[in-house]
């Protein structure tokens, strides 16, 4: 049984340092950095058909929904301040 479990742990760090040794590595910018891009990918992605091309409209919706909430809070907040009672609906406050 302890041949059994010592075979096996040779045979899994083998495993492991085959895996490790298989890219040849001959296009690394750095040790460790070697990325590729597929073939075709192109060197500039903006104006290709990998551009995603995000409308301004849509990335601007977290912070118009964060600027709201830091109103909400300073509602909030004046209300605490002056009446020392927590109010979590605003629109509960006058």
């Amino acid at each position: 049984m302890k041949t059994f479990i010592s075979m096996f742990a040779a045979a899994a760090m083998l495993s492991v340092a085959g895996g490790a040794m298989a890219y040849d590595g001959t296009k690394c910018k750095a040790p460790g950095n070697c990325w590729e891009p597929k073939p075709g990918y192109p060197e500039k992605v903006a104006g290709s058909k990998y551009d995603p091309k995000h409308d301004p409209k849509e990335l601007n919706k977290q912070s118009e929904s964060i600027k709201a909430m830091e109103e909400r809070n300073a509602k909030r907040v004046a209300h605490f301040k002056k009446t020392g009672k927590w109010v979590y609906d605003v629109s509960k406050i006058q």
